[in-house]
């Protein structure tokens, strides 16, 4: 296809109550560009979070795609019309400062990157710099809804990266929702000794048990004390904190062992502080508290690669699939966090 003269369907997000289905032009690509197809696009919890992104509405959200390359730009060689890709909305320059130290999540480049509008839509236009260093082949056995799994997974893969999870560490996953049980399946694969999940609502806590934890601990309960009975006396290594609620840091804090680390993995909104006792939680504990945010284009591949391999089982976590003319309902249902895990919107559709 050509973009010339073309109108598409976009889901135009107002807030999580007023998605619009709107017409707007193809985007037309220029040099080194991609015009691709999309197939499928995940609702990411940040999509979901209106505090965050209020003051930009109206918004074309979506960053977890797969799809099919329609359209080529002038001097792109590496790939050919009618390749089925996954591509990176944040790519880093990897020439500033933090880059060369590793920190490609610290880059000013990676923060300006996107989609074109985003990935609710039936088209989107990728820029050069993400063709350059942000678009992935798919295997032929994995499917566009499989790769919607990838860009939220390799941000994972970075987080228990940065948290130096070792193989035999037992791991405690506070909020079950997406991030939770992508972070219960990348721990099992790597190696984690025992794994445990905690959440306030138990479709979700059901859901973390099927896919592979160990225990499974309602919220109410006294979570320090249920670690110790199914951990050998001991609190857990490893703590990753998947919701953005202050309680949910509190446990965190009273649920890691001496040495251990606590990964505060959900953002939070800007407004809140913790009320914290230095002297207790770090003087002779050694406990390590840090946090993560994005990919790299290194951790997008790899976790590509994982999913390929079949060492993270995602389609079980998809429970729905919605047109885009729903792409409403899936917000509402992405907010409420109630029996949904993964709602993928299939533009096509």
């Amino acid at each position: 296809m050509t973009a010339a003269g073309k109108t598409m369907r976009v889901a135009v997000w107002y807030n999580n109550r007023d998605v619009r289905i709107e017409e707007r032009p193809v985007p037309r690509i220029g040099p080194g560009e991609l015009l691709v197809r999309v197939d499928a696009s995940g609702i990411c919890g940040s999509d979901a979070m209106e505090w965050y992104r209020i003051d930009r509405a109206p918004l074309v959200l979506g960053h977890e795609i797969g799809g099919q390359v329609v359209e080529i730009g002038d001097g792109v060689e590496r790939f050919r019309v009618g390749d089925r890709v996954s591509a990176a909305h944040h790519v880093p320059c990897n020439t500033c400062y933090y880059c060369l130290r590793g920190h490609h999540t610290l880059c000013e480049t990676l923060r300006r990157t996107n989609f074109d509008p985003g990935g609710f839509a039936e088209y989107i236009r990728l820029p050069a710099i993400n063709v350059d260093r942000g678009v992935f082949l798919l295997p032929d056995e994995m499917s566009a809804e499989e790769a919607t799994f990838i860009e939220p997974l390799a941000c994972v893969l970075r987080g228990q990266r940065i948290a130096g999870l070792r193989s035999g560490d037992s791991v405690l996953v506070i909020g079950s929702g997406i991030a939770g049980l992508l972070h219960i399946l990348l721990a099992r694969a790597l190696g984690a000794r025992r794994v445990m999940a905690t959440d306030i609502n138990q479709f979700r806590l059901d859901t973390a048990r099927e896919l592979g934890a160990d225990t499974v601990i309602p919220a109410e309960e006294n979570l320090p004390d249920r670690i110790r009975q199914s951990n050998q006396g001991r609190l857990a290594d490893l703590v990753i904190v998947c919701t953005g609620a202050t309680p949910a840091a509190l446990q965190a804090l009273a649920s890691v062992e001496p040495g251990g680390t606590v990964l505060l993995f959900a953002p939070t909104d800007p407004a809140v502080t913790l009320p914290l006792s230095l002297h207790q939680l770090f003087w002779r504990t050694d406990v390590t508290v840090t946090s993560s945010y994005a990919n790299s284009p290194a951790d997008f591949q790899t976790a590509l690669d994982l999913i390929r391999a079949g060492s993270v089982l995602v389609p079980p976590m998809i429970t729905h699939r919605l047109g885009l003319s729903q792409t409403g309902l899936g917000f509402q249902l992405v907010a409420g966090a109630q029996d949904s895990i993964k709602v993928i919107i299939e533009p096509q559709r």
